[in-house]
């Protein structure tokens, strides 16, 4: 019966599954050529999100085989859904969410719930070169140079934290939440998945506080007043795919 399953509760119901898994950031960057690294014993907050949707997809179509979970795990992670070294890596989450858009993964709901437009200029990845080595290449470099010029040029919206009260009703369990940032050069700061509770939305994520994935117990709202840094969310809703 999982085909006729919302894609939103089969989210949460496979990022629930991984509650208690390792937290570990940075499981992407690896030395060398760039590679599709397939974890799921440790978690960063956005390979968390990227694997509970890639297997939720799965499970809704009724596909089982490893090679479908590489193909479907490629496609969301990388600009076009092709692997072509670092920097064809969604590395900024609003890139991550407008290119799977445009694929017809997920939908970005944020500026329908009435987020407010702002632009930012994205340069955290660029300004700390030496942590990231395939931008020790020249050409990767610039390549990663050009992919945030073209970041910083696009209009973003973005729900404030004060005026989650007022629209909370509207967002679903499994939703993609991402947390606005004020810090300067990026735009999301962290990614879970939102979960709705007694008391509200709670977030399921892969924690760097908590070193697991948990489910919050403080609701989300809670969540993002505890931190002034914390300016709001953009929202992603899963698209449901027939095959």
């Amino acid at each position: 019966g999982d085909s006729a399953r919302s894609v939103g509760d089969l989210i949460v119901e496979v990022g629930l599954h991984f509650l208690g898994a390792h937290y570990e950031a940075g499981t992407l960057e690896k030395k060398g050529p760039e590679r599709l690294v397939v974890n799921m014993r440790a978690f960063d907050c956005v390979t968390f999100v990227e694997n509970a949707v890639v297997l939720a997809g799965m499970i809704r179509v009724g596909k089982t085989a490893f090679r479908d979970y590489i193909a479907a795990l490629e496609r969301i992670r990388y600009r076009g859904g092709r692997r072509d070294g670092y920097p064809s890596r969604l590395h900024y989450f609003t890139d991550w969410l407008r290119d799977n858009g445009r694929k017809g993964v997920i939908r970005e709901i944020t500026r329908d719930l009435g987020g407010i437009p702002f632009r930012k200029a994205l340069h955290e990845l660029t300004d700390h070169r030496e942590e990231h080595p395939p931008l020790g290449a020249e050409a990767a470099f610039r390549r990663m140079r050009t992919v945030e010029a073209a970041c910083s040029r696009r209009t973003l919206y973005c729900l404030p934290k004060a005026d989650l009260p007022r629209i909370e009703t509207r967002i679903e369990s499994g939703d993609i939440i991402a947390v606005a940032t004020d810090a300067d050069g990026i735009e999301v700061s962290h990614t879970g998945i939102a979960v709705r509770g007694p008391r509200g939305l709670h977030l399921l994520h892969a924690s760097s506080a908590a070193g697991k994935v948990v489910l919050s117990d403080e609701t989300l709202y809670r969540y993002l007043i505890s931190r002034r840094a914390r300016t709001g969310i953009i929202i992603g809703r899963a698209i449901a795919m027939d095959s």
